[in-house]
């Protein structure tokens, strides 16, 4: 319709010329400027549409999961529109423009900061691959990036510093965390594919730069895994700690299609390997990951006591919650035979602890699979529906996983929680794809 509403002007300003020229008595065709005026300005709009139209919609599933994956029950539109459901409330509750210069920003009620990087990673993310449902997808992105561009970190001018204040003045050292630059570097690479990169922004240059300064400050250089931030340098005491939700395999995938850059290979497969050896010596029974393991260039372990957030840093708490949506990302998308076995053990444990009811999970729960909270929170419950998708005999246990998703409303206090929410639907509902 858009095509057809700018050849509807390219004829108008012709005819307009036309008639001009034949009420002045002339019979000559419209002026070669007038005619290349219309020309050029349809030929603009044209341009301007296509860069908006996004390649992989939301719902068209043009990356179909690996063999075997469970989905859902029920129509494909009704599990598409259960997200968009969500993600339109997900929106309207944390994506703002309460700080002027044409940014756009993902607010953290329940975080430390107003804004903090993770979340406008999340942002980028979600965003980017809800094109095609969001008919102004590119516009909030565009006002993403442009937050992220002007608050860079101190250490790396290409990554993101990890916390601003409610005037979204960057704090705490204006240095980074790692999580939230993986998830900016994915969310490029996902627009540069949607949009294209010859728009205001390069999306495909700035990834590789934002993926280039990930190498240079975020991974350690001896263990290949990645660190807390760029502030950890190798005199930090921190220097061999790591934290198991920063460790998204499906990233590392890409950055290294994007790059050809073959370290990443060797990233994705240390991350790997450090998961599968962390369930089998300190998880055998559950398959859970500490939030943090400490002691990387040497024996590495689950963290004992607090290391940098709380005494729970070494059993699954708030940051390891994301871990089942992060291994069951990569299991499904790529059928990697490690990431399948590592999301399935997770879920053959979780769905007896339940008693395959998802009202029973908690929050937080020691690596031998014992509560030490009683309390309920999507950041805990929804990750689960994604590992539910890796075991050919967990139907009913997915499907009621996914019910107690689809209908929980998104709280607007608790972005964290509806952030990994709606992240996990996506994933669930098949339409998370690598790119």
């Amino acid at each position: 319709m858009a095509q057809l509403t700018t050849r509807s002007r390219l004829r108008a300003a012709a005819a307009l010329v036309v008639g001009a020229g034949l009420a002045a008595g002339l019979l000559a065709a419209p002026p070669a400027s007038a005619e290349a005026a219309a020309r050029q300005a349809a030929a603009t709009a044209g341009t301007a549409q296509a860069a908006a139209t996004p390649a992989v919609p939301f719902g068209s599933h043009r990356y179909p999961y690996a063999a075997g994956t469970l989905k859902p029950s029920g129509a494909q539109a009704t599990l598409d529109q259960q997200v968009v459901t969500t993600y339109n409330a997900w929106k309207a509750a944390f994506v703002k423009q309460n700080c002027g210069n044409g940014w756009y920003e993902v607010i953290s009620p329940d975080a430390d900061h107003p804004y903090v990087a993770e979340a406008q990673g999340y942002g980028m993310v979600v965003t980017a691959t809800m094109a095609g449902a969001d008919p102004n997808a590119k516009t909030v992105f565009d006002g993403l990036v442009k937050y992220v561009l002007a608050h860079k970190s101190v250490n790396n001018p290409d990554l993101l510093a990890a916390e601003q204040d409610a005037s979204c003045k960057s704090v705490d050292g204006s240095d980074s965390a790692t999580d939230g630059d993986l998830d900016v570097a994915y969310g490029l690479l996902l627009a540069d594919r949607q949009w294209g990169s010859t728009g205001t922004y390069n999306y495909k240059d700035l990834a590789v730069r934002h993926i280039n300064a990930i190498k240079a400050s975020e991974i350690n250089t001896k263990t290949h895994l990645t660190l807390l931030g760029d502030w950890s340098d190798s005199g930090d005491s921190l220097h061999y700690v790591t934290r198991s939700s920063d460790w998204m395999i499906d990233h590392f995938r890409a950055f290294r299609t994007a790059t050809g850059d073959t370290t990443w290979d060797t990233v994705r497969t240390a991350h790997q390997d450090l998961i599968t050896k962390q369930q089998s010596g300190y998880a055998a029974g559950t398959g859970l990951l500490a939030d943090f393991v400490v002691n990387t260039n040497g024996t590495a372990k689950p963290a004992a006591g607090q290391v940098l957030e709380s005494a729970h840093d070494g059993e699954y708490g708030w940051n390891a919650c994301r871990d089942p949506w992060r291994i069951g990302a990569d299991a499904v998308t790529s059928g990697d035979a490690a990431s399948l076995a590592s999301a399935r053990r997770i879920n053959a444990w979780i769905k007896g602890k339940a008693g395959g009811n998802p009202a029973n999970i908690v929050t937080g729960y020691k690596l031998n699979g014992s509560a030490f909270d009683s309390g309920h929170d999507m950041a805990f419950t929804a990750p689960f529906v994604v590992t539910a998708m890796t075991d050919p005999g967990s139907q009913a246990w997915l499907d009621a996983l996914w019910a107690k998703l689809a209908g929980t409303a998104i709280d607007k206090s608790l972005y964290y929680g509806g952030s990994v929410q709606l992240q996990s639907m996506i994933v669930a509902s098949g339409n998370h794809w690598v790119p």
